[in-house]
C-alpha cells in the first residue's frame, strides 16, 4: 500500500513541477533568446511545430549566450553547488553514495538556472535538470516522513522517473531509465514499481495541463517489414556506437579541461557559453534543446534540404556544443544533445546512402534509431531508450532493428559511460552493500585484521634494507620515512641484484597499486587484495597517516573467524555513515565491570538495547556492563575498531 500513496504523492508533486519547469524554459527562451538575438528554435510537432526564425542579431550570440550561463553560474555556485552540471549523473551520485539525499535548495536552484542556461542557448537538455529537480522531490518527501535510507532512495529514483517521464511525455520509458541509468550493468529492481506508479501520475498531471500526444509527430506510419535493411541498421548502431564513444569522452574531456582552469568556478560557465554562442554565429542549429531539428529530419524533403555540410557536421557540432555548455558547470542536461546527435546522423545515414538497394526509403526510422542508438549506448540504458523514443514518436514498430543497432552501439562502447557516476552492478554500490557482500566481513575494520610487517626506513641503504628484511626472516617489506609514512616497498630480490651490481644507492623502492585504510571493511580489503593480485598491501592510520602494518588473506580470515567465535553479528544499516552491530562483552574487555557510562565508548555511539539472561532491556548511563551482555549498538564507521576493541578486547 505504500507503495501506491507515495507514488502517487510524489508523481503529483513532480507533474506540477515539471509544467513550472516546461513554463520556465518557455519564457526564458522567449525573453531571452528570441528578443535579444533573433532567433527562435523550432519545435517538434508535439509543442507547436513552429518553425525556427532568425537570429537577427548574430552578433548577440556570443554575449547572450555567455551571460545566460554567467548568471547561471552565480546561481548554483553562491545557493546550492551540486545543482551544476547535467543533474542526472548528480542523482546518480546520490543514490549511491549520499543514502539517496538531495537538499530542499537544490530544487528551485536547479530550475531557475537551467531555465536561464537553456533559455538563453545553451546546448543542453531539460532531461537532466528534470531528472535532478524531481529526484530531490522525492527524496524531500521521504525525508518529511520519515523513511529510512533504503526507502529514501527508491523514492529519489521514483521522482528521477517521474520527471523525465512527465516532461518527455513518455512514463514507462522514464521509468525504466531511472532504474536503469545508475548501473552500467544492472538494472534497480527494487525501486521500479513505485517509479512506475509516480511516473504515471506525473505523466497524467502534466498531460492534463498540455496534452497527450508524442513529442514527435508524423511517425505512426513507419514500420519494419523489410528484413533486407537489417545490414543497414546494423552499419548504423557501429557509427552510432562511435559517435557515442566520442560524446563521452568529449564531454568529460571539457569537464577535466574546465575543473583545471584557474578561474573562480562561477565564471567558467560564461567562458563555455561565449565560445557556444561564437559557434552559433555560424550554426545556430548547434544551440538550445534541438528537438525541432529532429521533427525535420523525418521527412525525406527537409533533410534533402539541409546542405550537406551542415548535415555533417550537425552531430559533432552538437557534441562539441553540448560538452563546452555542461561540462562548464552550466546547469543543464546531456541527454538531448546525445539524441539529437543520433537523430542527425541518422539522417546523414539516409542522406549518404539512400539509393542503395534495400535501403529504408524513409529517413524516420534511421533518425529514431540514431537516438535511440547514441544515447542509450553510453548511458547504458538501452532498454528504457527503446521504450522512451517509441512513447516520444507513438511507434513501437521499430523495436527490432532498434534493438539490432543498439546491441551493436552497446558492444562497441564497452565500459565507456557519459555518467562518471555509475557503478557496475548492484554489488558495487553501498547502497546495496550489505545484501551482495559478507555482512560479518562488511562490519570489521581492517584495522582488527592488521599484522606487523618489517619496515625499511627511505634513507637505508641497500645493505641495510636487506639486513632488515633478513631479520624478519621475510621477503618483502615496507617503506617508511621519518614519521612512520609510506613510501613504498621493497623486494628482497631486487635488493640483492643491486648488491651483486654493487649498487651505492638507498634500496629500490615501488609503489603499490593500491592500500588499505584502518576503517576500510574487510570485504572491501578482500576485494583489493584479489583484484590487484596481491598477497598482502600495507594498513594506514588515515589516508595520509602512518603504517600500522599489513593485512593479508591469513590475517583476514583469522580476524573473521574470532569476531564469529565471539558472536558479532552486523544488522541491517540505518544509513551508510551509521551501522548497526550486536556485540556480547568478553572477559577480561575493557568495559567488563564497568558502567556504561564509564566505559568510554566514543563520542556518537549508542547502546540500543542490552539482553542479559535472556531478558531485553534498554540499558542506562549507571548500567554495570558483565560477562555475555549482548549489546545492541549504533555507530558511525569510523568508531568501529575502537567499539570493538572495548567490548571484545584485542
Amino acid at each position: 500500500m505504500r507503495a501506491l500513496w507515495l507514488g502517487a504523492l510524489i508523481g503529483l508533486v513532480t507533474g506540477f513541477v515539471a509544467i513550472l519547469f516546461f513554463e520556465a524554459l518557455e519564457f526564458s527562451t522567449r525573453y531571452i533568446l528570441s528578443e535579444l538575438t533573433g532567433y527562435s528554435p523550432p519545435h517538434p510537432f508535439g509543442e507547436g511545430g513552429a518553425e525556427a526564425e532568425g537570429p537577427t542579431r548574430t552578433w548577440a550570440l556570443p554575449i547572450v549566450v555567455g551571460l545566460g550561463a554567467l548568471v547561471s553560474g552565480l546561481l548554483v555556485y553562491s545557493l546550492a553547488p551540486e545543482a551544476e552540471g547535467a543533474g542526472a549523473d548528480q542523482v546518480i551520485d546520490a543514490f549511491h553514495k549520499r543514502g539517496g539525499r538531495i537538499r530542499l535548495r537544490a530544487i528551485p536552484v536547479k530550475l531557475v538556472a537551467s531555465a536561464i542556461t537553456i533559455g538563453s542557448g545553451g546546448a543542453a537538455g531539460r532531461e537532466g535538470p528534470a531528472a535532478q529537480i524531481s529526484g530531490g522531490i522525492g527524496s524531500v518527501i521521504a525525508d518529511r516522513l520519515g523513511l529510512d535510507a533504503v526507502q529514501r532512495r527508491r523514492a529519489l529514483v521514483a521522482g528521477m522517473g517521474a520527471g523525465v517521464g512527465a516532461i518527455f511525455r513518455a512514463p514507462l520509458g522514464g521509468a525504466m531509465m531511472a532504474a536503469e541509468a545508475l548501473y552500467r550493468d544492472d538494472f534497480e529492481a527494487d525501486a521500479i514499481l513505485l517509479s512506475l506508479i509516480s511516473s504515471i501520475v506525473a505523466f497524467a498531471v502534466y498531460g492534463a495541463w498540455y496534452d497527450y500526444t508524442p513529442i514527435f509527430g508524423g511517425t505512426a506510419g513507419f514500420s519494419f517489414q523489410n528484413p533486407e535493411e537489417l545490414p543497414y541498421y546494423l552499419a548504423l548502431g557501429v557509427a552510432c556506437g562511435l559517435l557515442g564513444i566520442l560524446y563521452a569522452r568529449s564531454f568529460q574531456g571539457a569537464q577535466d579541461l574546465f575543473q583545471r582552469l584557474t578561474a573562480p568556478r562561477w565564471a567558467k560557465p560564461a567562458i563555455g557559453g561565449v565560445l557556444v554562442g561564437c559557434i552559433a554565429m555560424f550554426a545556430p542549429e548547434a544551440i538550445h534543446i534541438g528537438y525541432g531539428l529532429v521533427q525535420r529530419a523525418l521527412t525525406p524533403e527537409e533533410v534533402l534540404d539541409y546542405s550537406l555540410w551542415l548535415i555533417i557536421a550537425l552531430p559533432l557540432l552538437r557534441i562539441v556544443a553540448a560538452s563546452l555548455t555542461v561540462g562548464s558547470g552550466a546547469s543543464g542536461g546531456i541527454f538531448a544533445p546525445g539524441m539529437v546527435a543520433g537523430g542527425m546522423l541518422g539522417a546523414l545515414f539516409w542522406r549518404l546512402f539512400h539509393d542503395l538497394p534495400g535501403f529504408p526509403a524513409d529517413p524516420a526510422p534511421l533518425v529514431i534509431i540514431g537516438m535511440i542508438a547514441v544515447f542509450g549506448s553510453i548511458a547504458h540504458a538501452p532498454l528504457a531508450m527503446m521504450l522512451m523514443v517509441g512513447e516520444m514518436t507513438g511507434n513501437l514498430s521499430l523495436l527490432a532493428p532498434a534493438m539490432v543497432a543498439v546491441a551493436v552501439a552497446t558492444l562497441l562502447v564497452g565500459n565507456t559511460s557519459i555518467y562518471r557516476s555509475q557503478v557496475a552492478t548492484r554489488a558495487d554500490s553501498t547502497a546495496h552493500r550489505h545484501r551482495f557482500a559478507f555482512p560479518l566481513l562488511d562490519a570489521l575494520p581492517a584495522e582488527r585484521a592488521v599484522v606487523p610487517f618489517p619496515t625499511v626506513r627511505d634513507t637505508a641503504t641497500v645493505a641495510q634494507a636487506i639486513a632488515a628484511l633478513d631479520r624478519a626472516h621475510s621477503q618483502e617489506g615496507i617503506v617508511v620515512d621519518a614519521n612512520g609514512r609510506l613510501v613504498g616497498e621493497v623486494r628482497g630480490d631486487a635488493l640483492r641484484a643491486a648488491a651483486d651490481a654493487g649498487a651505492p644507492a638507498g634500496p629500490l623502492v615501488e609503489d603499490f597499486p593500491t592500500v588499505v585504510l584502518a576503517d576500510t571493511p574487510l570485504d572491501e580489503a578482500l576485494d583489493r587484495l584479489a583484484s590487484n593480485d596481491r598477497r598482502w598491501l600495507p594498513v594506514l592510520d588515515g589516508s595520509d597517516g602512518p603504517v600500522l602494518g599489513a593485512i593479508d588473506g591469513r590475517a583476514l580470515v583469522r580476524s573473521y573467524r574470532q569476531a564469529v567465535q565471539q558472536q558479532v553479528r552486523p544488522l541491517t544499516p540505518v544509513d551508510e555513515a551509521i551501522s548497526t552491530m550486536e556485540l556480547t562483552v568478553a572477559a577480561g574487555a575493557p568495559v567488563e565491570g564497568q558502567t556504561l557510562a564509564e566505559a568510554g565508548l566514543p563520542q556518537g555511539v549508542r547502546v540500543l538495547t542490552m539482553e542479559r539472561m535472556g531478558r531485553l532491556s534498554a540499558p542506562s548511563g549507571d548500567t554495570v556492563l558483565r560477562r555475555g551482555d549482548r549489546l545492541t549498538l549504533a555507530m558511525t564507521r569510523g568508531t568501529r575498531a575502537q567499539v570493538l576493541s572495548l567490548i571484545l578486547g584485542d
